[in-house]
């Protein structure tokens, strides 16, 4: 499995890639073989202001729906349409055409509180 380690995690197994105080976010390798074959991405938060840890969507594996949570409080100023037509990017790329959203955050210090690489794969066991 891969973890990035230029990304930060969450318990819920989103990651986070921070561009300025733009955040990039998606599910980890992890997540993605955890759920298998994802079938849907549903995201219908462009534009809205969420607070860290509001759910921004979900994504439906053929065995279950997952709920989505923000990483970090923002603004959603982009959902990736690529997954409209192609959700399985998130099992191929979870870390490049599978991203989900782009946020603009509204208060970057958050990412301080997200897990590395290496905390991230202790908390799953890896």
């Amino acid at each position: 499995m891969n973890f990035p380690e230029n990304l930060k995690y969450t318990k819920d197994h989103e990651w986070v890639r921070v561009e300025g105080n733009s955040a990039f976010i998606g599910i980890t390798d992890f997540a993605q073989s955890e759920l298998g074959d994802i079938v849907y991405v549903d995201i219908a938060t462009l534009g809205d202001d969420l607070a860290h840890e509001q759910i921004f969507g979900t994504v439906e594996a053929v065995k279950t729906v997952s709920d989505l949570f923000m990483p970090v409080s923002g603004k959603v100023m982009e959902v990736n349409k690529g997954l409209d037509t192609n959700p399985d990017s998130v099992n191929k790329d979870p870390y490049g055409t599978g991203w989900m959203i782009k946020v603009e955050m509204s208060n970057a210090a958050e990412v301080n509180s997200l897990l590395s690489a290496a905390d991230y794969k202790t908390l799953i066991g890896h």
